[in-house]
């Protein structure tokens, strides 16, 4: 009997590596064209998109739903602080704080990704919380006061913001192509079948441990990157901001929108948030009310998503990752290729 033939996604072509190119290019370029609101709210993006995006890798590819990332966003900030402090100059500390926060959450993954589903994200939670009040404790922080990267100040503010600029554009791009080159090795299948079924995946050989653990570290350095790129451009690190649990409640939103299991899904969820930010943020309270009623209509009545919307009627994919589905080479349907990581309905 004839089966259904599995493989790869082709490498993206030509053009969507051109797209993205001037695209970066562009960007990288923006600050000596757009005024200092626009390089503001552009920082603040990259920012959001780099949270949304490492949080999908996590729960959309690996099934590892974390309400703690909000301890590698803080913990990256702190670092750098703590490294400033030492005698560190600032933006050599900030690339090293996400490094430490990265290094924490590799031993970190020693113990809580032996948890599974909701002790998992309890765990991750408390964790969190746990870290806050010790960073709060050192006496640099001042408590609840919190502090400043005060050599910040030194630099002339326009080269300072540009610099945020591109600091926060540059760690999207070298996550988002990490993310990219792991998704399409071994390491992503094996990710992908993990979420889907640890047990199942376990039984045929896939190490769980060490694929949720290089899963689990690069979206740690993603949130630390985005931490030390917030407190780059704030210049202020308050530990109940930082290290807030709202950083992951804006990831969840972000994902379930765009689309999660997608690769470009969390980028149109990120867009969406900044644009409603930019335009009903004022409404305050009702504001956040109407951000959780969004996204609880998106996971009942579109868990796809809209990018995963997008691909179940028009089969189109930007940037593939996952694998595909053929019909047998003598079947007379056409081949319509089926992304794996990007779920889809099925009539019953």
């Amino acid at each position: 009997m004839n089966r259904v033939q599995i493989d790869r996604w082709p490498a993206p072509g030509r053009r969507a590596a051109v797209l993205c190119g001037a695209a970066l290019v562009a960007l990288a370029l923006l600050p000596l064209l757009g005024s200092a609101s626009l390089v503001d709210k552009l920082t603040t993006l990259f920012i959001y998109m780099l949270l949304a995006a490492t949080w999908n890798l996590m729960a959309g590819y690996a099934g590892l739903v974390s309400v703690g990332q909000q301890a590698f966003f803080g913990l990256g900030g702190y670092f750098a602080l703590r490294l400033v402090d030492g005698g560190l100059s600032a933006y050599p500390a900030l690339l090293a704080g996400a490094a430490g926060a990265a290094l924490v959450a590799w031993g970190m993954s020693f113990y809580v990704l032996r948890l599974k589903d909701g002790e998992f994200a309890i765990a991750t939670w408390v964790v969190a919380e746990a870290i806050r009040i010790l960073v709060m404790l050192d006496p640099l922080i001042q408590g609840e006061t919190g502090v400043s990267l005060i050599v910040l100040n030194a630099v002339e503010p326009e080269l300072r913001r540009n610099l945020g600029y591109w600091f926060a554009l540059a760690a999207l791009a070298v996550i988002a192509v990490a993310m990219f080159v792991l998704l399409r090795s071994a390491v992503g299948g094996a990710a992908r079948a993990l979420g889907d079924d640890d047990e199942a995946a376990a039984s045929l050989g896939v190490n769980v441990l060490r694929t949720r653990q290089a899963i689990y570290v690069l979206a740690a350095l993603g949130s630390a990157l985005a931490g030390v790129a917030w407190l780059a451009s704030a210049i202020t690190f308050l530990p109940r901001t930082n290290f807030g649990v709202q950083w992951t409640v804006l990831m969840l939103f972000m994902v379930l929108v765009g689309g999660l299991r997608s690769f470009e899904g969390p980028f149109i969820g990120a867009l969406l948030l900044f644009v409603l930010q930019e335009t009903v943020g004022d409404f305050g309270v009702w504001y956040l009310a109407g951000l959780g009623v969004a996204a609880v209509v998106f996971a009942l009545f579109l868990p796809e998503g809209l990018w995963g919307a997008l691909h179940r009627r028009t089969g189109f994919v930007f940037l593939p990752t996952g694998v595909r589905l053929r019909p047998p080479p003598d079947s007379p349907a056409d081949p319509l290729p089926v992304s794996l990581s990007t779920p889809r309905r099925t009539s019953p």
